[in-house]
């Protein structure tokens, strides 16, 4: 499985028993979605390796405890410790209306409502305070705010994110 197929779901935390449970961190806002997983993938060496899962179950809200097959004692669970989980893109809950996953609109042509379209999504830029928009137009990269009240549609049959963005934004790039 390549990364590219698959998204973060989290990162191995720390050792939860002396029989070799972890404790993953789920970066989500539904960890109840992950309690009842058959296996992941760790990443380890920068490889995805896969992991079974024997027992799992939901401790403290956003930690997932989980004892592994072939993991039976604290030295083997010491090793998987700081490691990042992933799981294929096709177990990611499908979102419908304006929810969307990042990865989802990548390649979306993007529009304003006043402009017309004005460009195509190349990646989005999560590592600010305020998600935004990378969009390419032409030579020029534009970054559109990603913020609900600016979004009016993602029309996913036509492979467009519709925005009514404040006069002067997108023309400022131009």
């Amino acid at each position: 499985m390549r990364k590219e197929e698959c998204f973060y779901l989290g990162k191995i935390a720390k050792k939860f028993s002396f029989k070799g449970e972890v404790l993953i961190y789920l970066d989500t806002d539904e960890p109840e979605l992950y309690e009842n997983l058959e296996s992941v993938f760790v990443e380890h060496n920068k490889h995805l390796v896969p992991f079974f899962i024997e027992t799992s179950s939901l401790h403290k809200n956003d930690f997932l405890r989980v004892r592994f097959e072939d993991v039976n004692n604290e030295e083997e669970a010491d090793a998987l410790v700081g490691n990042a989980v992933y799981l294929p893109l096709t177990m990611l809950p499908k979102l419908t209306g304006n929810k969307f996953y990042f990865h989802e609109v990548i390649g979306f042509e993007i529009e304003d409502q006043r402009l017309g379209v004005f460009g195509k999504i190349t990646s989005v830029n999560d590592t600010s305070a305020q998600p935004l928009f990378e969009v390419l137009n032409g030579e020029v990269e534009i970054l559109v705010p990603m913020i609900d009240h600016f979004l009016v549609k993602i029309d996913r049959e036509n492979k467009k994110v519709i925005m009514n963005l404040p006069e002067g934004l997108v023309e400022m790039y131009l």
